[in-house]
């Protein structure tokens, strides 16, 4: 059974989204669920797990300082929450690892370090460098330079294409669901869980719905197109609830929880022609 494997996963990549660590009624961070996170994180890294993390929460924190009340609809305003969310989300990351003597180090991606062949080089060389020396990378988009044009869309996307650059042979995506469902399950009580995803098609794509909550900004959908990047790249993904952080160690544990995708690593694997891809299905 593929689970059974996940106890021996040497470098994982954790994707945390808005809804998970901020307050549904507030938007601001929830501390206790973000102390939760860190302590299994460093916990894992103790185990002599390479450990990455693709936070999101820059924007809804910017958001909530700046006294938004709805999501930011401009470029210029998601920017500017982002300036100032990003400085106070980290801090808060920082001060939560370095309270178990974990060192951290934040990492901004832009697309163009991935469609530059010399910059996904040299990201490739940092997380190596970084790992090698004990570190837990945190990830994010740089927002604040980012357009319409050069921006990976979502973190799910991201969370992947991290994967991919790092060699990582796990990436969880932290959810407000529990996985994969035929439809979805707020809209249709009928709609059945699928624990298990071989490989990707058609089908899945079309059972995919968009964002639910008003502070994330991936669905289902774009959890799907990570998988794909994930699987062909080699690395095996699984989407669990996280609402309950200890839902990490039951995964990593082999308990049936959450929808796994089975890794495939395709011959002629290439970052660029999956941002293509996006792209042409976006226009």
């Amino acid at each position: 059974m593929i689970r059974d494997t996940f106890k021996d996963k040497k470098r994982i990549v954790f994707k945390v989204g808005s809804s998970t660590i901020t307050h549904e009624e507030t938007g601001a961070l929830n501390l206790i669920k973000l102390e939760r996170f860190v302590r299994i994180l460093t916990d894992l890294h103790n185990q002599g797990k390479d450990i990455i993390v693709v936070s999101s929460g820059a924007v809804a924190v910017g958001r909530k300082a700046l006294g938004l009340e709805k999501r930011p609809e401009t470029t210029e305003q998601k920017q500017a929450c982002a300036a100032v969310g990003q400085s106070r989300l980290m801090t808060v990351y920082q001060k939560l690892f370095q309270e178990y003597n974990q060192k951290t180090a934040q990492v901004l991606m832009t697309k163009y370090t991935i469609v530059d062949d010399q910059c996904r080089h040299n990201a490739r060389r940092t997380f190596e460098e970084l790992l090698k020396y004990g570190t837990i990378p945190i990830v994010n988009e740089n927002d604040t330079v980012a357009t319409d044009e050069i921006e990976f869309g979502d973190n799910d996307t991201l969370s992947a294409i991290v994967a991919a650059v790092s060699g990582a042979d796990l990436l969880v995506l932290l959810s407000d669901i529990d996985g994969l469902y035929t439809d979805d399950p707020n809209q249709n009580p009928d709609a059945k869980f699928v624990p298990y995803v071989e490989s990707i098609s058609d089908e899945f794509v079309e059972m995919a719905k968009g964002p639910s909550s008003d502070v994330g900004t991936g669905g289902m959908s774009s959890k799907i197109f990570a998988g794909g990047i994930a699987n062909d790249g080699g690395t095996d993904m699984a989407i669990i609830n996280g609402d309950d952080v200890n839902n990490i160690l039951s995964l990593l544990e082999g308990e049936e929880i959450g929808t796994v995708f089975k890794a495939h690593k395709t011959k002629h694997f290439h970052l660029k022609n999956y941002l293509e891809k996006r792209e042409n299905k976006n226009d």
